[in-house]
């Protein structure tokens, strides 16, 4: 079969269930101006219209010599995103298996530098410092007073506990905390995490810019963690159960209420690898 003209390769890769598309674009095979960027990537992530996805990835040339490459993401609808621990576990793998980089990589990202760790299809990566900290805080919302919690982990998140994350209607509720007056104009990711009897913990998460619950979200685990610890005492590591029946495991160290040192650890599938054709962004 003759390939299409102008078709872009790509890779589709899942993180706990967060899925992606990435692009190795060091060479500019993505030759399209800045101002075109997010029209097109709403057009590529759009599910059943073309690829789907929760996010794209552009893997670019380095600055310098300290980082493998440099990575560009945007969300489904388009906008930057500073950072996306589970797509960063996915690059980090892919960057690996293509001999981008090798099995211990740095990266720069709008959050700054991650450092990852590729040990088959698991990956472990340094997150960035978090910042931003408000341990606790009453909020209204629809009607009602939540407790929370918050802290910036590249993204800002904010957490909830609950006690059955199953009960929650993550979209209508999370939607409404992501929309809250308290956190414009950017808006926040919003979390919500519970413990069963036998000490199992339970995340799922409202994402910024997918506008949706997705199956897992690697900066909000993070995030929850950080709380528990903070207000619970819950020391490192922590395994969350995510939506899609992955787990999220996050190693940390606290000094107070300082965290000092954090990582995300989980899978980083490679599902598929294929070249898009005009068809995927031209309807």
């Amino acid at each position: 079969m003759t390939d299409p003209e102008n078709a872009l390769p790509f890779a589709k890769m899942s993180g706990a269930g967060n899925d992606f598309i990435l692009i190795d674009n060091r060479a500019g095979q993505l030759d399209m101006a800045d101002a075109d960027l997010p029209a097109w990537v709403r057009q590529v992530c759009a599910r059943r219209m073309a690829v789907g996805a929760d996010g794209l990835l552009l893997i670019e040339a380095p600055d310098d010599a300290d980082t493998d490459f440099k990575w560009r993401f945007f969300n489904a609808d388009g906008s930057v995103a500073e950072m996306c621990g589970n797509a960063c576990r996915c690059v980090s793998r892919y960057a690996f298996m293509k001999g981008i980089a090798g099995e211990r990589l740095r990266f720069k990202t709008l959050a700054g530098v991650i450092e990852g760790e590729v040990m088959g299809d698991s990956v472990k990566i340094k997150m960035t410092a978090p910042f931003d900290l408000v341990p606790e805080r009453s909020l209204e919302v629809e009607g009602r007073q939540l407790t929370v919690g918050s802290v910036n982990t590249g993204v800002p998140h904010v957490i909830t506990v609950v006690d059955d994350v199953d009960a929650v209607d993550v979209v209508a509720l999370g939607r409404a905390i992501r929309n809250h007056p308290a956190y414009q104009p950017a808006g926040t990711n919003a979390n919500f995490v519970s413990c069963d009897a036998e000490g199992n913990w339970s995340i799922r998460t409202y994402e910024r810019g997918v506008e949706d619950e997705t199956l897992a979200c690697g900066t909000g685990n993070v995030a929850t963690a950080i709380i528990l610890a903070v207000n619970r005492g819950l020391a490192g590591p922590v395994t969350f159960n995510t939506r899609s029946g992955s787990q999220l495991t996050i190693h940390y160290e606290m000094a107070g209420d300082v965290c000092t040192t954090v990582y995300l650890a989980g899978d980083a599938r490679l599902i598929y690898e294929g070249r898009m054709t005009p068809d995927a962004w031209t309807y």
